[in-house]
Parts: structure tokens; sequence; C-alpha cells
């Protein structure tokens, strides 16, 4: 009997009671992706490089399989790893927003804010990450090394001191890259089956892919899940803007 993987048993119907927590606000349960302004720090994954084919061609395979559609899919170029949550329209309350700011402060605005408190944010060292697990919503991920994932942390830190908050899992963010959001939780029935495409899927990524291939973390805003508009880029250079 195949055995599940905690991550994958949370995606099986006996274990949700309540529909997915994002139905209605992020997306719609045809799968099409709702207005849902904000702005954040990510890295996206390199256009064009090895890592890119082999992370789309997992993307694929999870779209192949017959339950893709309880799924809604983001574009494939808002594919990404979260650096540092920013505000989002839906998350208007402490500790998710900056208690010098008014929680009713439109998004542009606190965009605007944002940008000019980051212009000179001094851009940290590059780390590296790879992929530990692959469930049915995207890419779990890490640090690649030791040094990679104190690297990580410190952007993490640096970046919490700019935006004037810690979100309660800061200390234990799990970094990944989103494919897509649950629409209807899996039939339990179906979860070996999962698994053992998952498991697949993990060995030929870490085979063609050992370290995923990142752009340097860059602060974007966004209007839906679709895509993330890269607005102030933090290279080995310096902070600059993503048109220069």
């Amino acid at each position: 009997m195949t055995s599940i993987s905690p991550s994958l048993l949370a995606f099986g119907r006996n274990a949700d009671t309540i529909p997915p927590k994002h139905i209605g606000t992020r997306y719609a349960t045809d799968g099409r992706f709702l207005r849902e302004p904000g702005n954040t720090v990510v890295s996206h994954v390199t256009a064009g490089s090895p890592s890119e084919t082999a992370v789309l061609a997992v993307r694929e395979r999870l779209m192949a399989m017959p339950e893709a559609g309880q799924f809604a899919f983001t574009h494939p170029s808002s594919l990404h790893m979260t650096i540092f949550q920013g505000i989002i329209e839906y998350r208007r309350r402490l500790p998710y927003w900056p208690v010098d700011m008014a929680l009713d402060t439109p998004i542009d605005v606190m965009t605007e804010h944002y940008c000019a408190r980051l212009r000179h944010f001094a851009p940290l060292q590059p780390f590296r990450a790879r992929v530990t697990e692959i469930t049915p919503t995207g890419l779990a991920l890490e640090g690649d090394s030791v040094a990679d994932r104190a690297c990580l942390k410190a952007w993490r830190d640096a970046f919490a001191e700019v935006f004037g908050y810690r979100h309660p899992d800061h200390d234990d963010y799990a970094f990944h890259i989103t494919f897509a959001y649950v629409i209807d939780w899996l039939d339990d029935a179906a979860l070996p089956r999962w698994q053992e495409m998952l498991s697949e899927q993990l060995a030929c990524l870490r085979e063609r892919a050992p370290v995923i291939e990142l752009d340097p973390p860059a602060f974007c805003s966004f209007e839906d899940m679709n895509h993330f508009e890269e607005l102030i880029v933090f290279s080995d250079r310096s902070a600059i803007t993503a048109s220069n």
C-alpha cells in the first residue's frame, strides 16, 4: 500500500471540513483569479533557464491529472519564491500591516510608501534554493545549504525592518513556488495515485534541477495572483528600478 505523506493528506476530503480559505476573494470556483491587489518581495524563476523548463514540466504533469479541474492554476510567468510577504487587500489587520500606517490606506499608496523606503535598500548576499517536496499546489523549497538558509533568514529579517511588521510565521516561514490553489479537496481514494505521481516528479526534478535558478529578489506589485510586476530589483550592484 502506498504511504501518503502528511502534506498530501492535508489535501484530502476527509481531512478538511471547510472550503479552501481563498475561494471568493483570491479566485472563483471556476478557476478565475479575482482582483486582490497588494505588494510583495519575490524571486521569480529565471525565465529561459533549465530550471524553468524542469519546473514547468512538473506543472504540466500536475495539470494532466484527472483532478486538475479541482485546482486554479496561475499563469506560468508568475512562478516565484516569496522572500517577504507584503501587504494585501484582504489582510488589513495587525500584525500583517505596519502600525504607523492606517489600516484603510489604499494599496497603491502603500506600494508608493514602500518604494520610497526600499529605494536605498542594501542588497544582501545571493542565495541558492532547492526543492524539498512537491504538493498538489506547488513546490516546497529551502536554502541549498546552511549558509543559504541563513542568508534567506537575513533577507527576511532585513525586509521586516523596512516593512514595519513581522508575520506570526516570520521565523519558520516555509518557502515555496505556487502552481495552483485548491478549488475542491481531493477524494481520499485518489491520494495514492497522487502520491505516486508526486514522488516520481520529485525524483525527476531533483535530477534535472538540483538547484532552482531564481532571479534576485524584487519588490513587486500585483492585482491578482497571475502577475507580479517588478518595481525594484535588489541586485548585488544596488537596488535598481526594474525598468533600468
